[in-house]
């Protein structure tokens, strides 16, 4: 089984796991570190996660994940947490509930001369989203053109 596939299925289990709960899915990865291998999961609420959230997610893994990692061919640490303040924004709602919050976006290839930029996340539809610069100016980018998004640390 390949690893996005992996992750996919991860994600479904999860996504049905979760629906009738508070606790939002941000994302599922399975990377390999040095020797090792992880299965991470990212989950987040609006109040914050506990370590009872974080328990009880893996707790649910533990029960399932036999039926799913049969065809992965090693061995790997499963690791439940949130995301952290620098969350990455991946989904149609993560960006519609950062409407007015500060930004980071990275992109493939540069834009205007800048491979990365900051702003408030003023507008965002199916095609792409607008951002506000500091110098007041707005700036259209098509989601393909976005190798990273994420909130930024404002102090």
């Amino acid at each position: 089984m390949k690893r996005k596939d992996f992750e996919n299925q991860i994600n479904l289990l999860l996504q049905k796991h979760l629906i009738t709960d508070e606790i939002e899915l941000i994302d599922v990865e399975f990377v390999k570190e040095g020797p090792n291998h992880y299965l991470r999961v990212f989950i987040d609420k609006a109040k914050g996660i506990t370590i009872d959230d974080c328990e009880k997610i893996s707790k649910f893994l533990d029960e399932h994940l036999d039926d799913y990692d049969k065809e992965i061919d090693t061995s790997y640490y499963l690791e439940v947490s949130s995301p952290g303040l620098d969350r990455p924004i991946k989904t149609k709602e993560d960006y519609l509930r950062n409407i007015g919050d500060v930004i980071e976006v990275k992109f493939y290839q540069a834009i205007n001369g800048q491979k990365q930029l900051a702003g408030v996340l003023k507008e965002y539809c199916d095609e792409g989203l607008i951002l506000l610069l500091d110098d007041d100016n707005e700036i259209y980018i098509k989601h393909d053109q976005i190798a990273l998004a994420k909130l930024a640390i404002v102090i």
